[in-house]
């Protein structure tokens, strides 16, 4: 997940088939003026969206990611948030750029180890946090905020830049081999900006290293499984998807789409929540709803109706490029309009912005149409999906 910008909207890519939509409305539907037109007949006849929650995860407040590509991080480290208070510990805030300094170091020793031919760049995925607590734990936001360079917010130009020039001036092996030095140039730089990382701290009175404090807030690494929907790849078994930002290879479980969306909705209704990997690049995604309507459809009437989505039209889009991994998110509840279309509730890393101050509510066939792949604990899976899959 890269999200390549903070204000995403680009020419539309996909077929003249889908028309899709974000619409920045406030949670109530009330119009942002007191009077409507009186020449406007259809405006008059329009109903406003009307928004009942059905089911809410508790979750951390909104944070911002800012002027970086770090969403996977915060999407994934939001969700694990969640996960601590739901295990029955202490809410806690837990430092998103911990991850990230470790996440660059592994980037870039593979970068080198492969001779320059996979990826290096800020995007990542959800298992590169689970990866990361695993091999190196982690710490309270307040203990590592990781702004060491004299900004107020994430700021990582000049970080990237830099990172990415020590790593391609190494792989073109200036000194006829490769030093046994360079990986500390990486973590002198990423030090630098972010801070060097703790040893141990203070927590509830007691010194904990990063390793232990994961196991004091009841993170198992290994609970959290992957899946994603494609049929270029056999149902029910793992594979590795084929995006750059999978920079590890790691393999997430196939399974058909109608199965994607009942492990979100089963994951949800027992208050396990879910990060959402998402192609939103073409689509202006706002704080608000995300539709995709059929043809003709009035994306601004919570009435009119909305695409059916296939296994085949998903498929498309991702064998022609048209299906991206963007952005990442995490995926709080579920909620229904006054019509009984539901919809998936979605807190951003992009700040309070927007009519919902940092919060979307995505349709089901929206989720159907640009869901990229979804992460969440092993609990949140239905019975039945986990036989087929093997997991006991």
């Amino acid at each position: 997940m890269t999200n390549r910008s903070m204000n995403p909207f680009k020419k539309l890519r996909i077929p003249a088939l889908f028309l899709i939509g974000i619409l920045a409305l406030n949670p109530l539907g009330v119009s942002g003026q007191d009077k409507k037109p009186a020449d406007a007949k259809s405006a008059e006849s329009k109903p406003e969206f009307q928004m009942t929650i059905l089911k809410q995860v508790p979750a951390t407040s909104i944070k911002s990611q800012a002027s970086t590509s770090t969403c996977w991080c915060f999407s994934t480290t939001s969700m694990l948030e969640s996960e601590v208070m739901r295990l029955g510990k202490p809410e806690v805030g837990l430092s998103e750029m911990f991850t990230v300094n470790n996440i660059y170091r592994d980037k870039a020793e593979q970068y080198v180890k492969f001779h320059g031919t996979c990826n290096f760049a800020e995007g990542g995925e959800q298992h590169d946090v689970t990866n990361s607590f695993k091999k190196y734990g982690i710490v309270p936001r307040d203990i590592y905020p990781g702004l060491n360079y004299g900004e107020t917010t994430h700021k990582h130009g000049e970080l990237v830049n830099a990172l990415t020039g020590i790593v391609q001036t190494i792989v073109k092996n200036p000194n006829g081999k490769i030093s046994p030095v360079w990986l500390k140039g990486v973590e002198g730089v990423t030090d630098a900006y972010l801070g060097e990382k703790p040893v141990s701290f203070s927590y509830n009175g007691k010194m904990v290293t990063p390793k232990e404090f994961v196991k004091e807030i009841g993170i198992n690494p290994d609970d959290y499984i992957e899946f994603t929907s494609f049929t270029h790849h056999a149902f029910y078994e793992k594979f590795v998807l084929e995006i750059p930002d999978n920079w590890v290879q790691s393999q997430a479980y196939n399974v058909p789409i109608d199965e994607l969306l009942e492990i979100m909705e089963y994951s949800l209704n027992k208050g396990i929540s879910i990060v959402w990997g998402a192609d939103i690049s073409d689509l202006g995604f706002a704080q608000g709803y995300g539709r995709i309507m059929a043809d003709g459809g009035d994306l601004k009437d919570p009435s009119a109706k909305e695409k059916e989505v296939t296994q085949a039209d998903r498929q498309y889009l991702f064998d022609s490029w048209q299906l991206t991994d963007d952005h990442g998110m995490h995926l709080i509840g579920l909620a229904q309009d006054q019509f009984g279309n539901k919809y998936f509730q979605e807190k951003n890393s992009w700040g309070e912005g927007g009519k919902f101050k940092g919060y979307s509510y995505v349709s089901v066939p929206f989720m159907r149409l640009r869901t990229m792949s979804i992460m969440l604990h092993k609990d949140g899976i239905p019975p039945g999906i986990a036989k087929k899959i093997g997991l006991n």
